[in-house]
């Protein structure tokens, strides 16, 4: 496939068309100029890249081959991803908006996370499992053969990686499928990964919509494996497909996350932690904090705290020095946003601060969105059960512990979550009792490769990262090796 082509800045109206009938195109949202092009995977072509991965898979040695060999070419790609590191960090801010800063961190992320699946394909033990008769037994793990990766707009080159490295640690074939939206990360790390020794078609990128090429690569008949995260009402649909044909599937959806703040936190901490998690990436992230519950003695001090910090973000164009939250991924995307916004408006919500679009000839052309504030809404109130996946934040008020657990498991979603609070005791039990995967306790939006990530309820299946997500693209295999002094009976 070809990279991107850069192109002269062209006048677009607001919500920008991003796919010919073969051609994708990705829209600079700082200022609306063409970021570049890729084709549009054709069915035929998905059908041969398919095949092509299945034939990899069982004849060019990978799943066989050792795990300290395929570590080192794993390692290969951690280290071509760091010598690439500006190119694609600009390439990516570009794709999407994210401040320059942020891509550089989500590309050293993905580099770690191809070395740390490194580690793991090397030194991962099975079990030798307790026997209850004249035998040995034991686990091994089998790949499953060729993965369907389907990845997100908001942090490609992470989000690539997070899947990417786990598989091929566990011997498969992976066919990734980004976003329409960002689609100009993806054949960058298939070029690093064939440049570092992954043999061809172990790896490939197909691009298109996902109503067209992410169905067609989700139902083929070859694919034994799916990866997705993205939108809920997505993820239910792959699902169905995934049982039907009887195949796994792992699910990373979306948020409603809550940020808890008590009376005894530290408020100075509590107040950054709160701005942080939910206008960091301009809010685009699946476990943004998008719903902060303070205690009531303290809601007003505390929420009037937020907002002050909340307007003197830097709001600018991504490779500003010093900028803080950059334009929305797409145009199209900054509009859903603003719906949200008026819809809050509607149910009865003040709009503390933000609510529209920032003033000023730099943020004319761009797809920017003011972060906003809101308070006066009830816990039921559609603003605070669905994602907004923008730079929105609802403050509700809560008395009691029980009070705020009610409200904050109160959504289908079940991401993450942040406490703030002095107390040891008071942190475990709203820790055990808010329905999240992950539970964070006086800090906020931290990952690491080497811990377990996903949701309960709505918000996904299984657990990506750590050594579940290699074991995620891997089957189970159990051995036994007989030591019988006497032939087998019949009955036992």
């Amino acid at each position: 496939m070809t990279g991107p082509v850069c192109a002269p800045k062209r006048n677009l109206d607001m919500n920008p068309p991003t796919a010919t009938e073969d051609v994708l195109v990705s829209i600079d949202p700082a200022d609306g100029s063409e970021a570049g092009r890729v084709p549009v995977t054709s069915e035929a072509e998905l059908d041969a890249a398919v095949r092509r991965a299945r034939h990899a898979f069982e004849t060019s040695g990978w799943k066989s081959m050792l795990p300290h060999r395929r570590a080192l070419v794993l390692s290969a790609i951690a280290a071509g991803l760091e010598h690439k590191k500006e190119a694609l960090a600009q390439l990516q801010m570009r794709d999407n908006g994210k401040p320059l800063a942020e891509c550089r961190a989500m590309v050293d992320s993905a580099v770690g996370t191809f070395r740390y699946y490194a580690g793991v394909c090397e030194t991962l033990e099975t079990d030798v499992t307790p026997p209850r008769g004249d035998y040995v037994s034991f686990t091994v793990l089998e790949p499953f053969g060729v993965v369907a990766a389907i990845t997100p707009w908001n942090s490609p080159i992470m989000n690539d990686a997070t899947k990417v490295a786990p598989a091929l640690a566990a011997g498969n074939a992976v066919i990734l499928k980004p976003s329409e939206d960002s689609p100009l990360l993806a054949p960058e790390l298939v070029r690093i990964a064939d440049e570092a020794g992954l043999p061809q078609g172990l790896l490939q990128v197909v691009q298109g919509r996902g109503a067209d090429i992410g169905a067609g690569l989700v139902a083929h008949p070859e694919v034994a494996m799916i990866s997705f995260t993205g939108g809920t009402a997505t993820g239910r649909a792959i699902a169905r497909v995934a049982a039907e044909r009887l195949i796994p599937v792992a699910l990373e959806l979306g948020g409603k996350s809550p940020h808890v703040v008590f009376s005894d936190a530290d408020r100075t901490q509590a107040v950054a932690a709160v701005v942080a998690g939910i206008f960091g990436s301009a809010g685009q992230s699946c476990v943004a904090g998008s719903r902060v519950f303070i205690e009531r003695p303290i809601y007003e001090e505390v929420l009037a705290a937020i907002v002050v910090r909340t307007r003197a973000l830097k709001v600018a164009r991504p490779d500003t020095p010093g900028v803080e939250v950059g334009p929305l991924a797409s145009f199209h995307h900054r509009d859903r946003v603003a719906r949200f916004v008026d819809r809050a408006r509607d149910e009865g919500g003040r709009i503390l601060c933000g609510g529209h679009a920032p003033e000023g000839p730099e943020f004319a052309d761009g797809a920017y969105y003011l972060p906003t504030v809101i308070d006066g809404l009830a816990p039921t109130a559609a603003s605070c059960q669905e994602e907004a996946f923008g730079p929105v934040l609802v403050a509700l008020p809560f008395d009691t512990e029980d009070d705020l657990i009610r409200q904050a498991n109160g959504t289908a979603f079940g991401l993450a979550c942040g406490i703030w609070t002095e107390s040891f005791k008071r942190a475990w039990r709203i820790g055990r009792a808010l329905e999240a995967g992950s539970v964070w306790i006086n800090t906020y939006k931290q990952s690491v490769t080497s811990t377990p990530f996903g949701g309960f309820k709505n918000s996904g299946i299984v657990r990506e990262k750590g050594i579940d997500g290699l074991k995620l693209y891997a089957q189970v295999k159990s051995m036994y090796f007989g030591l019988h002094d006497k032939p087998m009976s019949v009955a036992r």
